[in-house]
């Protein structure tokens, strides 16, 4: 993955971005996979170039912890060079470092550290000491807990809990979900939300109850039917 500068212009009212590529595409190829080599789509995120934080490099090593302790063995440096490599080849041997006199972004580490808590998810780690650490990756964790639908309290089987509650009668094969709020919680603790209300539950947990929102493809992935306003 390459970075590449980015200008926004604006021209009778619509907005532009436009990027200068460092040498020429290979418009055969985009003509192949996108059926047209005029116009295409591509992803784009705007790239926090900051230095990486202190921060993240506590996370990461405290996520880490939390997978040799899973385990069993002393495994840390091991997953360190793995997380680093893997980083390295999709990101065409661009190298990353969370050191002091690192020179990679924050960017970079976020990329990083989404790369572990998606491995963690995957294999059914715990959260322990990374989860207390959570801060801009706390909204992935939530992601992950609905995408995984595992409780975001205490990573048994989950169920999707509706923070917008849907009113009594209402179909919900007929509810548009995308536009609506939803936390990954089991049947215990979807029960006590309920009970004890969103403001208590928060308290007891130290979590987030707002909830997020979540696109099609994710919900109907995960089995969530409703009546989606793109269809």
């Amino acid at each position: 993955m390459e970075l590449l500068p980015t200008k926004l212009i604006e021209k009778d009212g619509e907005w532009y971005q436009v990027q200068k590529l460092p040498h020429k595409p290979n418009l055969d190829h985009i003509e192949t996979v996108s059926g047209s080599a005029d116009e295409y789509y591509t992803y784009s995120e705007i790239a926090d170039t900051r230095k990486a934080r202190p921060q993240q490099r506590r996370l990461f090593f405290a996520l880490l912890n939390d997978i040799v302790r899973w385990y069993g063995a002393p495994i840390k440096d091991f997953l360190k060079e793995l997380f680093y490599t893997e980083f390295e080849v999709e990101h065409d041997g661009k190298s990353i470092s969370l050191s002091d006199n690192s020179k990679s972004s924050v960017s970079d580490a976020n990329d990083l550290l989404d790369r572990v808590i998606d491995f963690m998810f995957e294999w059914h780690v715990e959260f322990k000491e990374g989860y207390k650490m959570l801060t801009k990756n706390e909204r992935f964790y939530l992601y992950q807990c609905c995408r995984h639908r595992v409780c975001m309290i205490c990573g048994n089987r989950a169920d999707i809990h509706h923070v917008d509650v849907i009113g009594a009668g209402l179909n919900r094969t007929h509810v548009d979900h995308t536009k609506r709020h939803v936390m990954a919680l089991c049947r215990v603790h979807h029960s006590e939300i309920e009970q004890i209300g969103s403001v208590a539950f928060s308290a007891k947990y130290h979590v987030p109850v707002d909830g997020i929102k979540l696109d099609k493809e994710t919900l109907k992935r995960i089995g969530l039917k409703g009546k989606y306003s793109s269809d």
